[in-house]
């Protein structure tokens, strides 16, 4: 499904679109776990919405947003759908003012709390399996210029760059024409790195890196060992050996930082 298609999308295409997702085969209850489901049929008194189920084993009711990221929202489910797509097919990030001007909605306030909800659904679903493959491991550094101080006077300190800083150092793990793997870490040491590699690669795996010491040693858990490329004295490929995937990956982030969201905290 393209982006024509997601703004020209009904509200029961939407919710029939979200409902093959979560119940390929059909709607299972997020209370009981039942699969004796029922609709509800309207009556003259009370008007009743579409894609609401009984559940004929515990009786509740459910639709398919419950126990979702959508519970209780008063967003348009195929809105929904629409932030979904922008948000995980922008390579740069999408801003808040952007969702609310694509989507439509009334106020930045939904559309800030839509992607915080969306962000928080990709955060909690995490990675369902370790990376597998080559894999590129590298740091980088994020954060602003040091403030200036009274009268506009200029940091005693200057900004240093690289290992040393004092910007937030950013870990990411990136299977080659797979998935990626980040996070804002305290310390670039040894125990960090290697930890962070045992938890998210298979054991199958083979590890590039910089020539940082830091992860020296690490090969000999993983079957396809570990390779490094010396980008101090110039060297930045060597045959299949190299960390430019995730160099080009921080590459992004970055200009993300820079032209979408200005700042983080």
């Amino acid at each position: 499904m393209d982006l024509a298609e997601f703004t020209s999308i009904t509200e029961e295409l939407a919710r029939e679109y979200i409902e093959l997702i979560r119940w390929p085969l059909g709607p299972v209850c997020p209370h009981c776990g039942g699969t004796k489901v029922g609709g509800i049929a309207p009556n003259k008194d009370k008007e009743v919405r579409a894609g609401l189920y009984t559940c004929l084993s515990c009786m509740k009711h459910f639709s398919v947003t419950v126990d979702t990221v959508m519970h209780g929202s008063h967003i348009q489910l195929r809105q929904w759908l629409l932030a979904f797509h922008l948000m995980t097919s922008s390579k740069k990030g999408v801003s808040a003012l952007q969702l609310q001007r694509n989507l439509g909605l009334g106020s930045y306030k939904s559309a800030w709390h839509l992607a915080h909800r969306i962000r928080y659904a990709m955060r909690e679903g995490g990675i369902c399996a370790p990376l597998k493959g080559a894999i590129e491991i590298d740091e980088t550094y994020v954060g602003g210029k040091p403030r200036k101080g009274n009268n506009g006077a200029k940091p005693k300190k200057k900004s240093k760059r690289g290992r040393g800083t004092s910007k937030t150092p950013v870990l990411a793990l990136v299977e080659r024409d797979g998935r990626v793997f980040s996070r804002p870490i305290k310390h670039v040491d040894a125990k960090t790195l290697k930890g962070a590699i045992r938890e998210m690669c298979h054991k199958e795996s083979r590890i590039m890196t910089d020539e940082w010491k830091a992860s020296r040693g690490i090969g000999k858990e993983f079957k396809g060992g570990h390779e490094t490329v010396n980008h101090g004295k110039g060297e930045y490929s060597r045959g299949d050996a190299f960390t430019n995937t995730v160099e080009s990956y921080f590459a992004l982030l970055k200009r993300g930082v820079q032209g979408i969201f200005h700042h983080v905290s």
